[in-house]
């Protein structure tokens, strides 16, 4: 296999309470589209509502993704981009201002980084680090609704920006265990904001959608209009807690809970028409247990519910529950149930689909990642590719130092930072 880092194929890593996905995936020419070179899967042992409480398990759990993806693509990974998500994620929306001192008073690029630079001053706690800082939009000198400032004329600029954090340990774990299983973690992402990169289209954004990635340890929630994103959340309760009531119910193993719930579960219990029974093979040679699909789905519906009340809570919190045009679009694997898009149109009163990772070139493993488990994997990579992009990483070719003078050194370097500066601008807008 050929070491290929990031600059030639982006690799995805969604390690989550289930499973540990590995995606490996490079752009077409006109990053346009992805061409799916590889797909890992694993049981992840090692994380609990998405925070990981057994690095040797979770080690594991990765690197047995990155090899199954290493063998299908024939790709050595080294570089990675990561997912986070767990209840401990916060967010909230701040302001902040910087006056524009070049004597024509032309706002630049370098402005623009300065008062995102300043964004990232606010005071958090010790224990908390800052994941990221999205522009809303700006503000120069009074005047609103401005998204891209650069060539502007103004004296005092304003951001309203989106900043979210996450705690300080549930970061550093995540980076212990990927740099454990030899890997290299090239940035690290909300997941609602992955999973929307993937599932959300440039019009939806603009007329206002909820991207909510049920999870198995946690649901997540992203709400957008206007193509900005406004509100973003997550919160501890998932597919797997589903799971759990159906095998405390019926008091059978983990394992056979999560296969009736997969094969015979159903979010609404009055629209089974066809109750038929289901046989459950008893422990330890103990007698098969019956169940009807109609118990079952009584069972799931309650907890069900109750995902969706929460996410419903956590909309109306963003205060643009009356501007989602676009309604819902439910991903994550717990979207696939049986007549969850249903009863989420019931909880929600407003339009509901099921989000599917789209910008998947046909061919080699499109159709199987066209799925919603794959929505945050997706979504690193393109996560990946954009951010590549814009920080200019293909048209600044690596090279060896030794064949490079010091002066040639500092003129790339200069190079380097003024195109990321210039372009990391323009990132925050075309990946939202």
């Amino acid at each position: 296999m050929n070491d290929i880092s990031l600059d030639k194929a982006i690799v995805g890593l969604d390690i989550g309470t289930s499973k540990v996905v590995c995606i490996i995936a490079a752009p077409d020419t006109d990053l346009q589209y992805l061409n799916i070179l590889g797909i890992g899967i694993a049981e992840s042992k090692g994380l609990r509502r998405g925070v990981v409480t057994n690095i040797d398990k979770t080690v594991e759990s990765i690197r047995q993704a990155v090899e199954r993806a290493e063998q299908q693509s024939g790709v050595k990974v080294v570089d990675v981009v990561v997912g986070i998500a767990g209840d401990h994620i916060q967010s909230f929306a701040t302001r902040n201002i910087i006056t524009i001192p070049s004597p024509t008073k032309e706002i630049s690029a370098r402005d623009v980084e300065r008062l995102i630079d300043e964004s990232r001053k606010i005071n958090i706690s010790s224990d908390r680090r800052i994941l990221h800082v999205i522009p809303q939009e700006y503000v120069i000198d009074g005047q609103d609704g401005i998204t891209d400032p650069i060539g502007m004329s103004g004296v005092r600029m304003e951001a309203n920006v989106h900043v979210v954090t996450a705690l300080v340990t549930a970061i550093q774990n995540i980076q212990r265990c990927v740099e454990r299983a030899g890997l290299r973690m090239r940035d690290i992402v909300l997941e609602p904001l992955a999973s929307s990169n993937s599932v959300l289209d440039a019009d939806e954004k603009e007329i206002g959608v909820a991207v909510i990635d049920i999870g198995a340890g946690t649901t997540d929630i992203a709400v957008f209009c206007e193509n900005i994103i406004r509100y973003s959340a997550v919160f501890g309760i998932g597919g797997q807690h589903v799971t759990d009531d159906i095998a405390k119910v019926l008091g059978i193993l983990h394992s056979q809970a999560e296969k009736i719930k997969r094969d015979y579960g159903h979010a609404i219990q009055t629209n089974i028409l066809n109750d038929e029974v289901i046989q459950i093979p008893g422990v330890s040679g103990r007698n098969p247990m019956e169940i009807t699909k109609g118990l079952l789905a009584e069972i799931i519906q309650p907890r069900l519910e109750e995902i969706f009340e929460f996410a419903y809570a956590e909309i109306k919190n963003s205060g643009y529950a009356n501007r989602l045009s676009a309604g819902i679009v439910l991903t994550g694997g717990c979207s696939l149930l049986r007549g969850a898009a249903e009863l989420a149109q019931d909880v929600f009163g407003m339009p509901v689909k099921i989000g599917i990772p789209t910008e998947i070139a046909h061919g080699g493993f499109a159709r199987e990642v066209e799925n919603p488990i794959f929505a945050t994997s997706v979504g690193l990579v393109l996560h990946g590719v954009r951010y590549r992009s814009a920080a200019g990483y293909q048209q600044t070719p690596i090279q060896n130092e030794n064949d490079d003078t010091s002066q040639d050194k500092e003129i790339q370097q200069d190079t380097r930072i003024t195109s990321r500066i210039v372009s990391s601008v323009k990132r925050f807008f075309n990946e939202l």
